[in-house]
């Protein structure tokens, strides 16, 4: 089973199934097709996370999120234009996506390279336009493509978005997923396109040198494993700040019985904002690169530490997030991503999240590559006290330094029950785009699964609501609560916000007991699960 955000993605890796592939071939070929078909999260020019379940039951997780230039510093954005760290060449950290698709084909792949590169080349020779990225040209995007003359000639050809129905090329993209299919990961990061890559950055006042393609390297890490309703979860761990506060809200709200409460009813979100309430003031406090920074990942991951924070919650009223500071030293001194979910014939599994960050990352695709390139300095703490673009203020921790990876919200998860003999039985593979959103969207999923029993379609379809601490509100899915809901959360003090659009794109594949698999793509922007 393939879940992916588009048919064409999704066609490519359930052809590799077909051909006996590994579930990380498939995330492989799905992974170049998202670069070419889904250009505003798929990419070469971005980076990632991915999980990935042999048939006998290892788990490993595979790190290439992108890292700061050699040439960035703690105080590059201080002077800097407004949005410098949103839009254009400052904006640019080294990719790592065309490393980590090199390094887990290396380790797991059974197809060859040049097969798994060779549909996205096609592809980029043409494709019939859809819906989906039609809708993906809000207008602030426009108007940045706009900005550079190498984008708009591609995404927006004859100065206008496509329709659905037109054929979109990119020849000069094809040419570089060429040089990938012929030389491996050394065709992005050595020769031509990392030239052209430098050049771009040299002619836009960027920072990203040879020596950062050239150097950079993609990370195997321990998975980050937690308990949760007698099932393990298994999650990235840092430089993704995805598994920490998914083990933090699940350590937190293990101490009510959410499957007992009347589902999105009153009692039920209110434990939610405060559950996420703490578990973001920790992330954003004390989270960053655990290469570069000493993180208390035992004490907050700790379930002890989630009954402490859980202690505080009153259910008569809403905390306030002014009051709600990161709780882990007082504890020890007390004692626009998108989303792959992939599930082979032998038991093989992959959970792998990619994104430029904002839709279309930097807005800036380097000449004669086709490749656009991502905006992920932002995800530093570009300044202090200053929320970035998904509204997220965070600490010191997470400043910038060469080479440093820098914080992530990617949460891909896996779902594992069955015997404590021998290797747990997988349940779920999950995960989604959303930015801040991640970790709630990720969490509201699997307890939807694990407390209330609601099969997984209409888990992924159902109204979310959302908490990051800082702003001190609760976010809604348009008409998301029930009016009665509404009225009685905001008696108890929160802030309630309904927005204009849903959030999130999640990509889910189950194992049911009988050893059949449903897939479940998110009918937020239209994608599809394939069965083999």
């Amino acid at each position: 089973m393939v879940a992916t955000t588009d048919r064409l993605a999704s066609t490519v890796g359930a052809d590799v199934l077909r051909e006996g592939g590994h579930a990380v071939d498939a995330a492989v070929a799905v992974g170049f097709a998202l670069a070419v078909v889904n250009p505003e999260a798929g990419n070469l020019g971005g980076s990632g996370y991915l999980l990935v379940r042999t048939p006998e039951g290892e788990v490993s997780a595979l790190d290439f999120r992108g890292t700061a230039p050699a040439a960035a510093g703690p105080g590059l954005f201080l002077d800097a234009p407004d949005h410098a760290s949103e839009l254009g060449h400052l904006a640019v950290a080294v990719p790592g996506s065309v490393r980590g698709l090199a390094e887990a084909h290396g380790r797991f792949g059974r197809l060859p390279w040049a097969r798994l590169v060779e549909p996205a080349i096609d592809l980029a020779r043409g494709f019939t336009v859809g819906e989906r990225l039609v809708r993906s040209y809000a207008p602030h995007v426009v108007a940045g493509l706009r900005r550079f003359s190498s984008s708009a000639a591609i995404f927006l050809p004859e100065g206008r978005v496509p329709a659905v129905g037109d054929t979109l090329r990119q020849p000069d993209l094809a040419e570089t997923l060429g040089r990938i299919r012929d030389r491996g990961a050394d065709g992005f990061y050595r020769g031509e396109t990392a030239d052209r890559i430098v050049e771009e950055m040299r002619r836009g006042g960027g920072l990203l040198g040879h020596a950062d393609l050239a150097g950079y390297r993609a990370l195997w890490r321990p998975p980050l494993r937690f308990a949760y309703r007698g099932h393990e979860l298994v999650s990235m761990p840092l430089s993704s700040s995805g598994g920490v506060t998914l083990a933090m809200m699940a350590h937190i709200l293990s101490c009510w019985e959410l499957g007992a409460l009347p589902w999105q009813g009153t009692e039920h979100v209110h434990l939610l904002a405060e559950a996420w309430r703490r578990a973001y003031a920790d992330r954003n406090e004390a989270l960053a690169d655990p290469d570069h920074v000493v993180v208390p990942v035992d004490t907050l991951c700790a379930p002890g530490y989630g009954a402490w924070r859980a202690r505080a919650i009153a259910l008569d009223r809403a905390g306030r997030s002014a009051d709600v500071l990161p709780g882990h030293d007082a504890y020890r001194a007390e004692r626009h991503t998108t989303h792959v979910s992939i599930v082979d014939g032998r038991g093989g599994a992959v959970s792998f999240t990619t994104t430029l960050n904002t839709w279309y990352g930097s807005k800036l695709v380097a000449e004669g590559t086709g490749v656009l390139l991502n905006n992920e300095m932002d995800d530093f703490t570009t300044r202090s006290g200053v929320p970035n673009h998904f509204g997220l203020v965070q600490g010191e921790a997470n400043r910038i330094a060469p080479g440093k990876r820098m914080l992530s919200a990617m949460t891909p998860t896996m779902v594992l029950g069955g015997g404590s003999s021998g290797p747990r039985e997988l349940r779920l593979v999950v995960g989604t785009p959303g930015g801040s959103t991640i970790m709630t969207t990720v969490f509201q999923v699997i307890s939807n699964v694990l407390d209330h029993g609601i099969d997984l379609a209409a888990a992924v379809a159902a109204p979310r609501v959302h908490h990051q601490h800082l702003p001190d509100r609760i976010r809604v899915e348009p008409g998301g609560l029930a009016t009665e809901v509404v009225r009685d959360l905001r008696a108890l003090g929160h802030e309630v916000v309904e927005d204009a659009e849903p959030w999130g794109d999640v990509q889910a594949v189950c194992v049911r007991a009988d050893g059949t698999l449903e897939g479940v793509a998110d009918p937020r922007r239209g994608g599809v699960a394939i069965g083999v």
